[in-house]
């Protein structure tokens, strides 16, 4: 059904978190590239770019000696250590004179030539002095953004948002719950990772089946022959038909190399051939190239068609063999942590409407249609989550993926050891930092505004992680000493902790790159204009229990927005729900968050479709001319541009059921839009806007009408939100918010 029709209940009472001031610009990276064209959002680790050199190709094969053997891994920690690091040996030199322009493009032809040995670019380079290392390390005193509690209130169904450190979480969020139970507190991590981080936090985890061990099994083998091998006969026939295979397909003149490659590999078979000491299958072998060589002869006459591919010569031999094998039941590999895969579920908690206070008893769980990992951690910890790569989006809850839950113990006082503990998933375990907190501002309007194509945001990107990359080396060589000593076990703990530290120092770095292409792709002159100017909020606001990140196109004009909704607000419909248990909780709460505050389901009339499509993770709006006599059971926005300055929302004009699942039969792409511009001229009859988690009805995002459908409706909500101390409503009084249809 159509946004109208969803109905989201919850609530909760907000202290405002103090704000961190504004950081201030950071110093311009004078070595950062300059900006180029790019579509990629996230980008990659800033790759070499330059001219690449060919190999030359002798006239004659040498052969040439084994390299000496590597060093055990034990022995080279060295070597592991780059390996960990991702740094590169450089390329051997090649001593040899350039080849002609025949044979290099005979070369390219067949791939016998590659590229090696690239030179970085001066626009890939990404340089961190000393210095800058310096000043990343003073941005460890900043204060984070969202303290974090030791103990969450206990039965507060929406709990305490935080922020944590890093992109790991979607929106870099988590909510810390304490539900009341008979036992005490069940204090819970709530969060959604980015599908981005998943393959650090499966990298902690031994999961059944994916568990490797090693057998010796009887095999049969097909391989070459020793003598092949060390003749290299098979490389030498194969080279003389490539040769002359180019000849024929381009219908050129046979060359005095292809001749000269021939007459190669028919003098090293002969040989083999007239050595009376050979096997009988050595001797097969010989007869089989010198076979493939008189057919080269042929076409080098006379011409004509190309030749069939040439195989080497190969033997069946049975051999024992090393595989790896899963172990559906092996113990957790070292330095991981064990996990069960289980049909998914959900925390099935319980609201009270007397007291509004939650509870669970910390077992009791409701199915879902899905897969998730039940992960122990050890000490009465443990974690649930439901991996995207096992949760196929055509056939399983789309909403789920990516969410995981982190119990602590029974009993309160864990709620910094929970946010510590993300680290044994290789997740960031830190507050965010206001500094930090900018970086996760410009990702939102990255995406808000569509910024991902504009010219210079991959190479931003790329510059960005090129500055985490060399930032994990910086930390690697200094403590390379106390890394050395470790067993490999241990130093792929360390490396990953390292990754995590590494990731966390740099980011005030990384934003500055990042806002100077987000500043030029938006019509400032640099980052720092662009973070002077009155809309720039790189801080969430935190009016409500979920804390939501604005975009800076709209706060920076907001007139703009305001005529273009001018005589069109935004609304919602209850159906039938119940207003005053709504304005208890005090919000409006999505399917997922609903589920987890303990508010049973049915409230919305597409609960289970908006889980297959991922609008369950949203609440719905609909943008209308401004009601002149609405009904009862409304909520209403008579001023969109207080919602429109989020940057989590999505509309489409029609009903897609809040369809961000591309799997999905509602899911359109060329249909979404997150443009308030384009949503404020909706003529949808059943368009839908999503704003993700929900919206805080009691604070500064409350809407400018609450339609109740009588006069004694409106009275007992009137008395209950004054008896709360509540007497205003989005900077209005009370009285003039709620209303009723005899009203109009």
């Amino acid at each position: 059904m159509g946004t109208g029709s969803k109905s989201s209940h919850q609530s909760y009472a907000v202290s405002p978190t103090a704000l961190a001031e504004v950081p201030a610009a950071p110093l311009d990276i004078t070595s950062a590239p300059t900006a180029g064209e790019g579509t990629d959002l996230m980008g990659a680790a800033a790759g070499a770019s330059g001219e690449a050199f060919e190999k030359p190709e002798l006239p004659e094969p040498v052969v040439e000696p084994a390299p000496p053997a590597e060093p055990p891994v034990d022995e080279d920690p060295l070597g592991e250590l780059d390996a960990l690091v991702g740094t590169e040996a450089e390329p051997e030199p090649v001593a040899a004179s350039a080849p002609s322009e025949e044979e290099a493009h005979e070369a390219a032809a067949d791939g016998e030539l590659q590229s090696s040995g690239e030179e970085p670019s001066a626009e890939g380079a990404v340089l961190l002095q000393p210095e800058d290392i310096e000043e990343v390390e003073k941005e460890e005193t900043d204060p984070p953004l969202t303290p974090v509690p030791t103990a969450p209130p206990v039965g507060e169904p929406t709990g305490t948002p935080i922020l944590v450190g890093g992109d790991d979480f979607i929106n870099s969020e988590a909510t810390l719950v304490a539900y009341d139970s008979p036992d005490g507190p069940r204090e819970v991590l709530l969060t959604h990772i980015s599908e981005e981080a998943e393959e650090k936090l499966l990298d902690a985890l031994s999961i059944p089946g994916t568990h490797m061990e090693e057998i010796q099994v009887e095999e049969e083998v097909k391989e070459r022959l020793d003598l092949d091998k060390e003749k290299k006969l098979a490389e030498l026939t194969k080279t003389a038909v490539s040769s002359v295979q180019h000849k024929l397909k381009t219908g050129s003149e046979m060359s005095d190399a292809s001749i000269a490659k021939h007459q190669a590999a028919v003098e090293a078979v002969s040989a083999v051939l007239k050595d009376p000491s050979i096997s009988d299958d050595e001797k097969a072998m010989a007869q089989h190239y010198m076979d493939q060589l008189d057919v080269v002869k042929d076409k080098i006459d006379n011409g004509g068609a190309v030749m069939p591919w040439m195989d080497a010569y190969e033997v069946t031999a049975t051999k024992m063999v090393t595989k790896q094998i899963p172990v559906p039941d092996g113990d957790p590999e070292p330095g991981t942590l064990a996990a069960t895969v289980r049909k998914a579920s959900r925390i099935k908690a319980n609201l009270d409407p007397a007291t509004g206070q939650t509870s669970w008893d910390g077992v009791t769980r409701s199915s879902a249609n899905g897969t998730e990992y039940e992960i122990d951690m050890g000490d009465g910890w443990k974690a649930v989550y439901r991996p995207y790569k096992d949760n196929d989006p055509s056939s399983t809850e789309f909403s789920l993926r990516g969410q995981l839950e982190v119990h602590a113990p029974s009993g309160a006082g864990h709620g910094k050891d929970l946010v510590d503990r993300l680290e044994q998933l290789h997740l960031m375990n830190k507050p965010m930092t206001a500094a930090e907190g900018e970086w996760t501002y410009l990702a939102n309007n990255i995406q808000a505004q569509g910024l991902e194509g504009s010219a210079g945001m991959k190479t931003a990107m790329e510059t960005a992680q090129g500055l985490q990359d060399l930032q994990v080396q910086e930390i690697v060589h200094q403590r390379m000493e106390s890394l050395m000593g470790l067993d490999s076990d241990a130093l792929q703990t360390a490396m990953k902790r390292i990754h995590l530290e590494a990731s966390h120092k740099v980011l005030p770095m990384k934003v500055q790159v990042v806002r100077d292409a987000v500043a030029k792709a938006s019509g400032f002159a640099s980052g720092a204009e662009l973070a002077a100017s009155p809309g720039y909020e790189p801080t969430p606001s935190t009016g409500g229990k979920w804390l939501t990140w604005s975009r800076f196109d709209v706060t920076g004009n907001k007139a703009e927005i305001q005529s273009a909704f001018k005589g069109r607000s935004l609304s919602h419909n209850l159906n039938g729900g119940d207003l005053a248990s709504l304005l208890g909780t005090g919000v409006l709460a999505s399917t997922e968050k609903r589920a987890v505050m303990g508010i049973g389901g049915g409230l919305g009339m597409s609960e289970q479709a908006d889980k297959m499509t991922g609008g369950a993770n949203s609440v719905f709006l609909r943008v209308k001319k401004t009601p002149s006599s609405p009904g009862g059971g409304r909520l209403i926005w008579d001023d969109p541009s207080m919602l429109m300055q989020r940057s989590d929302y999505y509309a489409y004009n029609g009903d897609h059921y809040g369809a961000i699942n591309p799997a999905h039969h509602n899911y359109n792409a060329g249909a979404i839009t997150r443009d308030p511009m384009k949503i404020a001229k909706f003529s949808g009859s059943s368009n839908e806007i999503m704003f993700r988690n929900g919206i805080d009805l009691l604070g500064a995002e409350a809407p400018s009408r609450i339609v109740c459908h009588t006069a004694a409706e409106r009275s007992s909500i009137l008395a209950s939100l004054t008896a709360r101390g509540i007497t205003q409503l989005g900077g209005k009084p009370v009285e003039d918010v709620l209303c009723t249809k005899a009203d109009y």
